[in-house]
């Protein structure tokens, strides 16, 4: 098996990044009423200004089910670069996908859309692109095979088909996790369009904890979860690229069909940033990723001592305080993206070799200047015997 299929394989076999409980009826005091996520977030403050109108959300997932209640009339056609495995109304088809999607945009039903699924940006459109299958897809082993390009793929087709935020619930935290060019090239595309990427942090954090990917490529904003007292989720992994934190643990969503599902992971801790950052958007069109993330950042809630750490990043993400620090703030040309790291890839994180960082080599200096002066003695005592 090559390295790249060995890389798919990993990806299909992680990036539910969800455990999910039996379907629960759609009844406003099931559903919610437990959106805690919500409130934590201060999403309702942030309405005030923007439900997220006139942005697209790109789901690079499983699929999604625009035929659910509190998504219809938000999904754009499915962008399948799979091309096979379980279809609409099959157990298998799209329920992480779909899950993700009313996390972000969800609307909800009913009158006054009072029951069901609220998202953080309801007034956003999702673009499906679907680059995994669910787990259990029976055909899930044959697209690890043969569609291992698939994720990368599906980053530069949503770049190029107006996706203005990518978010990616998915990930491969496992022993032969490792960067992959194609997706690290892709990736730095769509930031150089002025698109900013999120990728959930992984689910490690109660086994190895190994560095995830997508989450670890240069430039993309990557979610840890925390519950609802606030704490770090314990499954959440740690590591130097978590960026900002969201709500991640017992989270309601909508399943395909009718149902819905509760579960956790840093796959809706990372739907929640992308929420977030539509209602940015939203209402500040031309700030670049980088504007946006320093946002996010800089306006974070409880913020770790020093002002950052490995469980939270920068802290939980707070889209109303975001939006209000955005008022003032001018827009920046988008900048070409960095192009990932050449020779070492995502050690102990990126750095910075400074000027007394790496002592200076005086010996060829020194040597050199030695030798001019012999040269020009030489040429002195020359002159004077002639």
């Amino acid at each position: 098996m090559t390295q790249a299929v060995r890389r798919a394989a990993a990806v299909a076999l992680t990036s539910a990044a969800l455990a999910v409980l039996p379907s629960l009826p759609a009844r406003a005091d099931a559903i919610r009423a437990q959106e805690w996520g919500l409130a934590s977030i201060h999403a309702q403050e942030a309405w005030q200004t923007t439900k997220g109108e006139g942005v697209t959300v790109a789901v690079l997932d499983t699929g999604v089910d625009g035929n659910h209640p509190d998504l219809a009339g938000q999904v754009l056609p499915t962008k399948d670069l799979i091309g096979f495995g379980a279809g609409p109304g099959d157990a298998a088809w799209a329920e992480h996908g779909t899950g993700m999607a009313s996390v972000i945009a969800g609307h909800g039903h009913g009158d006054g859309h009072g029951d069901g699924v609220l998202g953080v940006a309801p007034g956003a459109k999702i673009l499906p692109v679907r680059v995994i299958l669910e787990d259990s897809d029976p055909q899930r082993r044959r697209a690890r095979d043969q569609k291992a390009g698939a994720l990368a793929d599906g980053i530069r087709w949503a770049a190029d088909h107006g996706a203005d935020v990518i978010n990616m619930s998915l990930g491969d935290d496992s022993e032969s996790a490792h960067p992959d060019p194609r997706e690290d090239a892709a990736i730095q595309y769509a930031l150089s369009k002025g698109i900013p990427v999120v990728a959930s942090a992984g689910n490690g954090g109660e086994k190895d904890n190994h560095v995830s990917y997508p989450a670890a490529y240069p430039g993309v904003i990557a979610a840890t979860a925390v519950t609802h007292l606030g704490s770090r989720a314990s499954f959440s992994t740690r590591h130097w690229y978590a960026t900002v934190s969201a709500p991640g643990y017992d989270i309601f969503m909508a399943d395909h069909g009718t149902g819905y599902v509760s579960g956790w992971g840093t796959s809706p801790a990372a739907a929640f940033v992308s929420g977030a950052i539509a209602l940015i958007r939203s209402a500040h069109r031309d700030l670049s990723p980088a504007q946006i993330r320093q946002l996010l950042t800089s306006t974070a809630q409880q913020p770790p001592k020093g002002g950052r750490n490995d469980d939270f990043g920068a802290g939980l993400v707070d889209p109303a305080a975001a939006l209000k620090a955005a008022e003032n703030l001018k827009p920046t040309p988008q900048k070409p993206a960095p192009a990932g790291y050449a020779h070492r890839y995502f050690g102990p994180g990126p750095t910075t070799d400074t000027a007394d960082a790496t002592p200076t080599n005086w010996l060829p200096w020194t040597a050199g200047g030695i030798g001019l002066a012999l040269v020009a003695a030489a040429f002195a005592i020359w002159r004077a015997r002639t």
